[in-house]
């Protein structure tokens, strides 16, 4: 299959006038295996000698890459409009197509009407205040956990998928889909929303040549629908018991409405409602686990850091205030969420645009149709925009207002534009509340005392940048 792969980039390889200039075949044939492993960091050395638009002709698609936050700002805000559009991978094309929220392929009614209910039920200030009660209880839950398994291995990735699962279903469907002690279906369900990403950025020849798409050679797309299925159970039997409730109007008021009642009052089916929770998990989960994890990884290996932030914790926060407290006034600590997320972007190229007609980015046309990446990695890795950009250094945010809030082009963590990640608020909370009660609650130490500063940083590229080795710890109780 690689080798076809290669036959078939050189074969359709095509170099158009009026767009920005790009790396010849060869160069991409010989760095293939860097391509479909590190595209971020392959497509980041292209911008080094051709500059920070370049175009690719992989088969029948037209990729464009913008590395710069020049050329950001002209795909996410000048030209958001055109460029809103998305490009939905083989992998994901099942029936419901339509259905989709993040991966919409424009900005049309359904996608408005999920962006609507979203903001209003999880995402607005009023709704995440309201959500605070059982987030805490959440958050609680899992730090007794730990208490009670002081001296042993945590595998910190998982339990965090954990606490944050059950926070969304409870969010969405008023129960818990998880048990802390229940390692396997955890395991089972993260592997799923995983896998799911992973096909969706797998090279697949059914995208480059859609002629051949409805054979599905490699398998990426029944392998989705698979997991998809599965993963479905968790919210099937939720869904069909409500609906039995509301039709035989019984429904019993154990709970006060939740998303789920939401959804159906605005007559979502069954089908539309398990692919918005599917990219919800997805969004809700993994980027904030992702993020928390090289959190620690950098604090663990940077024992300098880690004192200065349990300082400021300890001096402005008790374990009683963590969760009534404003997070966002502790300056230091916030520098290092800043810079976990420049060093590490949890999604290192924002998901794939599309053209939904031409127009002109850095005066180059981009046609209708043309796939556009935002290669956030590049940009935050540019020593034309960061000083020493390899180097975890918090203190570069200190009195600096460069925010989350997409409006900053060189520091894109959560995109910028109408396709901007809608949980923004949310997710900086959750990020927040977690760390800070793992820093202020617990010592960390590795397995078998091993030391921090030698802590495999290797990354695992996908729609998030993930450790490629998991972090594994020790928690101790702070006397």
């Amino acid at each position: 299959m690689i080798l076809f792969l290669l036959f078939l980039v050189r074969k359709h390889y095509t170099s158009l006038k009026n767009l920005p200039p790009g790396p010849q075949p060869w160069p991409i044939i010989g760095n293939m295996h860097q391509m479909a492993k590190n595209p971020h960091i392959a497509a980041a050395n292209f911008a080094k000698k051709y500059g920070p638009l370049i175009s690719l002709r992989l088969g029948t698609r037209l990729l464009v890459v913008a590395s710069s936050p020049d050329a950001a700002m002209e795909i996410l805000k000048t030209q958001d409009r055109y460029l809103s559009g998305r490009s939905i991978p083989d992998a994901l094309q099942q029936s419901f197509i339509d259905y989709y929220f993040v991966w919409a392929r424009d900005c049309n009614k359904h996608w408005k009407s999920c962006r609507t209910l979203c903001w209003a039920e999880l995402f607005s200030a009023k709704a995440i205040e309201a959500q605070s009660t059982l987030q805490n209880e959440k958050l609680a839950r899992m730090l007794d956990f730990l208490n009670n398994t002081q001296g042993t291995v945590v595998k910190i990735e998982e339990l965090i998928f954990t606490t944050l699962i059950n926070t969304l279903s409870n969010i969405l469907f008023s129960k818990d889909f998880l048990d802390l002690k229940d390692d396997e279906t955890a395991h089972r369900l993260k592997f799923g929303l995983l896998k799911i990403l992973e096909n969706s950025v797998t090279p697949n020849v059914s995208d480059f040549f859609p002629i051949v798409g409805g054979l599905d050679l490699q398998g990426l797309r029944k392998d989705s629908l698979n997991h998809l299925d599965e993963l479905s159970s968790f919210s099937d039997a939720v869904v069909k018991e409500r609906r039995a409730q509301i039709t035989k109007k019984v429904h019993v008021a154990v709970h006060e409405k939740d998303f789920l009642d939401r959804l159906l009052e605005n007559n979502f089916t069954t089908a539309q409602i398990n692919i918005l929770v599917l990219e919800l998990f997805i969004a809700g989960t993994d980027t904030v686990v992702t993020a928390i994890e090289w959190a620690m990884a950098e604090l663990l290996k940077n024992q300098n850091i880690m004192h200065k932030v349990q300082a400021e914790l300890k001096r402005e926060l008790s374990y009683d205030s963590i969760m009534k407290s404003d997070l966002s006034k502790l300056t230091y600590f916030n520098a290092c969420i800043k810079e976990t997320l420049r060093l590490h972007p949890v999604v290192p190229v924002l998901i794939p645009r599309r053209a939904l007609k031409a127009c002109e980015v850095m005066n180059f046309t981009i046609p209708q149709n043309a796939q556009l990446w935002v290669n956030v990695w590049a940009i935050s890795h540019d020593p034309k925009v960061w000083e020493d950009p390899n180097t975890f250094k918090p203190e570069r945010f200190l009195g600096s207002n460069i925010n989350f809030t997409g409006h900053d082009y060189e520091f894109l963590p959560f995109g910028g534009g109408r396709r901007m990640c809608p949980g923004l608020p949310s997710a900086v909370k959750s990020l927040q509340t977690i760390l800070a009660s793992l820093i202020l609650v617990y010592d960390w130490t590795l397995p078998n005392d091993e030391d921090p500063k030698t802590l495999d940083m290797s990354e695992k590229f996908g729609v998030t940048l993930q450790k490629e080795k998991p972090l594994q710890l020790i928690f101790s109780r702070k006397k």
